[in-house]
């Protein structure tokens, strides 16, 4: 006879197991001799975010075995804390029966990623059986990085006419259905968002006091279509916990909290710093190869398409490395100075365009900013290379040191300028900034350095 687990409350769970190698190994060699019991028994007291963490590190087989094991109520909140991909793949096999089970056990915004990751004939055939499957619907429609697509359709409401007493009873009314409740929405006949009073100020005020008299009427609110990132620096700007959610109407239809913010800024985050390592952007370590090598070709062969211009470009000028070796061993420098100087100013213009601390109208402005940090920058490094040549007495000492001195300072300047730029114009035609940080602006600029190093030594070293 198994024992069955149930999530418990933070007050009632004892010390986390740490989910190591051995704790994994040990559910992999009990679940590989069919301890049911002994396996449930062990993961018990795991929150279901160390249970989602603990099922990802599992063989697909064991991890399959284990989730199927898991009474409806554990895994559906598991399933909020895995990764999209590998809950997609986790749940190809599971009968729609036990689908409809999980997924009730979830938030509406949960449950509508969980029912989006489906095969579309498999959401149709559970959405008709789900206890939320109007709201869920509702919620479908809506683009998945879009505050619609991020909210959850439980919130506690009340008339303006209602009591502080009447306000409080429907706050326990709706304590099951709607977690970690911050705030009463105020409404009027037609549901279009009034006001809003804090938890705080409602558990303060006196039972017979009106809503509408103790009720904040300057509510910060955002509509369905409003980027996801646009609401995380919404609740960062504004230090809020909950935000509602209107239609083009005014009418409220969703809230969206912080725990949920939390997770936008992760996967933004993710998300950019894939792509300024050349990488799509939605890549899980749970992945399979077929998906990791696709997302990572693409920009591979853009690296490759620049590396072969950069090729030309040294072939163009094979004739004067001939007469100058001494000219191909400043090639690594050349293309490195360049590509270090774009990625820093590039850094610098991706972080304040996805902030918004920086706005497609302070493209001059900040490119002359880095233009002067770049002038002072590049006449260092010039100054430096150059001395380098005239201390080691290398090649024709002066016009070697003139030719790497100009260089230096045009590249700098250069790469600093594209660096800056590239990111506002990516902005501008809807394209993420952050992918300029990838193969495209380091290439680019290998191009540019070498292009410009060759034509100046061209005219003063090679004459």
């Amino acid at each position: 006879m198994t024992n069955p687990i149930s999530i418990a409350s933070e007050t009632e769970r004892p010390a986390a197991l740490e989910i190591d190698e051995q704790l994994v190994d040990d559910i992999a060699a009990l679940l590989a001799s069919g301890q049911h019991g002994m396996v449930l028994n062990l993961v018990a007291d795991l929150h279901p975010g160390d249970l989602a963490r603990l099922i990802s590190r599992l063989s697909r087989d064991e991890a399959r075995l284990l989730f199927d094991w898991l009474p409806a109520d554990v895994g559906g909140v598991v399933l909020a804390d895995l990764d999209d991909a590998f809950r997609a793949e986790l749940l190809e096999e599971v009968q729609p029966e036990r689908l409809t089970a999980l997924i009730d056990e979830l938030d509406t915004d949960d449950a509508a990623d969980v029912l989006a990751d489906l095969a579309e004939e498999v959401a149709l055939q559970v959405l008709p059986a789900l206890e939320d499957a109007e709201d869920l619907r509702e919620l479908l429609g809506y683009p998945e990085d879009t505050a619609g697509g991020i909210m959850a359709a439980e919130y506690v409401a009340v008339p303006s006419t209602w009591t502080v007493a009447e306000a409080t009873e429907e706050v326990r009314r709706n304590a099951e259905t709607v977690e970690a409740i911050f705030a009463v929405f105020v409404i009027d006949e037609q549901e279009m968002l009034r006001g809003v009073v804090t938890l705080k100020r409602l558990l303060l005020s006196p039972a017979d006091a009106r809503i509408g008299d103790i009720m904040k009427s300057e509510v910060i609110a955002v509509t369905t279509d409003v980027d996801q990132e646009e609401v995380a620096r919404v609740m960062e700007r504004y230090d809020l916990v909950s935000l509602p959610v209107v239609d083009t109407q005014g009418r409220l239809v969703g809230r969206i909290t912080i725990d949920d913010i939390v997770d936008v800024i992760r996967e933004e985050a993710e998300e950019d710093l894939q792509l300024m390592s050349g990488i799509t952007g939605d890549e899980e370590t749970t992945d399979s190869v077929f998906r990791v090598s696709r997302g990572r070709l693409p920009w591979l062969l853009l690296g490759l398409l620049g590396a072969g211009f950069s090729g030309m470009v040294i072939g163009f000028f094979e004739q004067g490395l001939e007469q100058a070796i001494v000219l191909a061993s400043f090639i690594p420098i050349v293309t490195a100075m360049g590509g270090n100087a774009a990625v820093q100013s590039a850094a610098i213009a991706v972080q304040g365009l996805t902030s918004g601390e920086l706005w497609l109208s302070d493209m001059i402005k900040r490119a002359g900013k880095e233009v002067a940090v770049a002038l002072i920058n590049g006449l260092v490094i010039a100054m430096l290379l150059s001395g380098v040549v005239v201390v080691f007495g290398l090649g024709d000492v002066m016009r070697l040191a003139l030719t790497l001195a100009l260089t230096m300072f045009s590249v700098v300047l250069l790469a600093t300028t594209n660096g800056t730029l590239i990111p506002f114009l990516l902005k501008r035609l809807g394209i993420d900034p952050a992918s300029a940080m990838g193969p495209f602006v380091t290439t680019l600029n290998d191009i540019i350095g070498l292009t410009v190093y060759f034509l100046i030594a061209s005219f003063i070293y090679l004459r």
